[in-house]
């Protein structure tokens, strides 16, 4: 493949020699088999080796499910229902149960459980009874505010504690969280939180990025304007408090913005957490609402993904401690932001009693933050480690460290190379999965070798094979991931959908009864795969999925603009050119315009959506039934033949494909 061509840039160590995929990186050593926790669990269920325990998991996910339960002494009943009824898409999961993630991720009694860095602010350190008297004081507030069970409760939030407390004090009633980053625009968080009808925002005035501040407190006022639903807007005055230099809850919101709003009282998040309460935790069924996280919105408004208590209690317990090696004394470290899935998987890191990393900021030198805080298991997107790679980064001081993970876009063969360079006798933890499920199909154990571009493995309980266009499964060749079994961190349901057709129609809608993800990749006869990017349209930028949808919305709008396509070009790990097409009113792309489109998309949707390129073109290739040819498009830009990317007699105007060639 041609990640196996691609050489180092300046600065790498391996400039000029190619790395070839499957080269061998590093092999665990008897005494980290010995030490893994995975091969405790393994001993406990009677499995000989890894690939022995994936099948059984698979093929008998009632007894797996039921193992994890009892080996980590999930908090809750368990009920004599049964484990597993019903097939995919319908699967129900451990009825009659009932268990709460706040209270499982708040069990362990003492110790640090949240260290916090951010560009603006003092360093923080929270110990785990500050944490849950902390979750306490704001479960009480949100009581007052009239929250309960079922509720939503929304968070425009960037990574900081404050959004951790917030979510589980949330968790902790059994009403559900809703989160969107402040770099997101208006429109973005609207489309989000509109479906979901919030009874509280919690939000901040600002943050701070690459050394500049960002005031967001005008489009606070505007996404609590377009919510009716809300009881109540809640400040965080964190870009006040970074600048006096103090903790959110020492400094006062400004007086503009605890103004009146359309909807609701408003509060400072000093008033929400001003009295002490009881920490009770609201026992739900297993499947009850825990959070909502949304799909990329490619094809329309983004899917309100809902997960359940019990799903993402179990599978995160699995995942962090036998995948990534959690557990009590570890530190654990993933640059994300709360709009991106692996914020939620960050903060299960308390599920397996490790202390968590929040870090709120630009990635200047995310090394020297694990370096500081004696991380042990740090990870990031895989075009971060791209960056360090051509840059010629030498991280020091992580000898703490004992695995890294990437994520978010495949991560070539040499960015595994010049990762066992840099970080020698660390292993490097590719994994694959999506915010649908909250966690990854795919990954890595501390009993696995690392090769170069390599995945190591599927994941226990996730039944991950590769379809041929005939929808059978194939060995060797790249193909359709999909799961033939299900998985208990599923969605329970997309929001607003009781019939479940928009969730069927999803994942369901290509193969019965089988789950297609929309990702290529290819299985070994070991188990081990490679995945070769997406198979549908979605954008991937710096491993952040995007929707064309959202970016249509904001293009299309100006006056000028008849029609709009968006093509990322980036594929197998190496980020690409984002080439926005538009098919103009009347004259040219002029620089004020390009200006104002390029302007507008990174304040309403994010820096990342801004283009490399602004095309006109005469027409934007559609289908017969008016469907954008997003696929084809960036076939041909990536060098397909036109005639080979596009079937012309599909097309309600076949003639504007050659505008598209490279």
């Amino acid at each position: 493949m041609w990640a196996a061509m691609m050489t180092f840039g300046s600065g790498g160590d391996r400039m000029g020699h190619m790395v070839a995929e499957g080269e061998l990186l590093w092999e665990p050593t008897p005494s980290v088999v010995a030490n893994a926790k995975i091969t405790r669990y393994l001993a406990s269920v009677g499995r000989a080796d890894y690939q022995d325990a994936w099948q059984w998991s698979v093929e008998d996910p009632a007894a797996l499910w039921t193992s994890v339960w009892d080996y980590f002494g999930v908090v809750g009943e368990r009920g004599d229902g049964p484990v597993m009824t019903g097939t995919m898409p319908g699967v129900e999961w451990f009825t009659g149960s009932s268990l709460n993630y706040a209270e499982n991720a708040l069990r362990r009694a003492d110790g640090p459980a949240v260290i916090f860095h951010s560009e603006g602010g003092p360093r923080r350190v929270i110990t785990m009874p500050e944490l849950r008297a902390e979750v306490a004081r704001v479960r009480t507030g949100l009581v007052k505010l009239g929250v309960r069970r079922g509720d939503r409760v929304a968070g425009y939030l960037p990574n900081i504690p404050e959004a951790l407390i917030a979510f589980l004090a949330t968790a902790s009633l059994g009403a559900i969280w809703s989160a969107g980053s402040p770099d997101f625009g208006v429109p973005s968080i609207v489309d989000r939180f509109t479906q979901i009808e919030p009874k509280v925002l919690i939000a901040v005035d600002g943050y701070r990025y690459g050394g500049k501040s960002f005031d967001r407190s005008e489009a606070v006022r505007d996404i609590a304007a377009a919510l009716p639903s809300l009881r109540a807007t809640v400040w965080i005055p964190y870009l006040v408090a970074a600048e006096e230099g103090l903790p959110p809850q020492q400094a006062e919101p400004a007086s503009t913005h605890v103004a009146a709003l359309p909807h609701g009282e408003v509060i400072g998040w000093e008033g929400l957490r001003a009295e002490e309460g009881p920490l009770e935790f609201e026992r739900v069924p297993f499947g009850h609402p825990l959070w909502i996280l949304y799909s990329s919105g490619t094809t329309g408004l983004p899917k309100p993904i809902v997960h359940g208590h019990g799903g993402v209690v179990l599978e995160h317990l699995k995942s962090l401690s036998f995948h990534q090696d959690l557990g009590e004394g570890d530190v654990f470290f993933w640059y994300t932001t709360t709009g991106w899935m692996m914020w939620n998987y960050l903060v299960g890191g308390l599920l397996v009693g490790s202390t968590v990393v929040l870090y709120d900021g630009a990635p200047t030198d995310l090394w020297s933050i694990a370096a500081d805080e004696g991380v042990t298991y740090f990870g990031t997107g895989a075009p971060y480690i791209v960056s360090c790679m051509k840059a010629g980064t030498r991280p020091t001081g992580l000898s703490s460290l004992k695995g890294v993970g990437s994520t978010g876009s495949p991560l070539p063969p040499e960015g595994f190379a010049w990762l066992a360079e840099a970080l020698p006798g660390v292993p490097v933890g590719s994994f694959s999965g999506g915010t649908d499920v909250c966690t990854g199909f795919v990954g890595a154990t501390p009993l696995h070798p690392i090769r170069a571009g390599v995945i190591p493995c599927r994941s226990l309980g996730a039944r991950v094979e590769a379809f041929d266009p005939s929808g059978k499964p194939v060995i060797g060749e790249v193909g359709e991931l999909v799961l033939t079994q299900p998985m208990p961190s599923m969605p329970v349901m997309f929001w607003n959908d009781p019939s479940g057709d928009r969730y069927r129609d999803s994942y369901f809608d290509v193969y019965q009864g089988v789950w297609r993800h929309g990702d290529w990749i290819k299985i070994s006869e070991d188990g081990s795969c490679v995945i070769y990017g997406r198979s549908d349209s979605t954008l991937n930028r710096g491993g952040v999925r995007m929707g064309t949808s959202e970016f249509y919305r904001v293009v299309e709008r100006f006056p000028e603009i008849a029609d709009s396509l968006v093509i990322d070009t980036g594929q197998l790990g190496q980020e690409g050119r984002l080439l926005l097409y538009v098919t103009l009113v009347d004259g040219e792309v002029t620089p004020e315009l390009e200006g104002r489109l390029k302007a507008a998309l990174r304040d309403e949707l994010s820096p990342r959506h801004v283009p490399n390129e602004i095309i006109a073109v005469p027409g934007i290739p559609r289908t017969l039934s008016g469907k954008k040819l997003e696929v084809p498009v960036r076939k041909i830009l990536l060098g397909t033949p036109v005639e080979q990317a596009a079937n012309r007699d599909a097309m309600a105007n076949p003639e504007v494909l050659d505008h598209f060639r490279p």
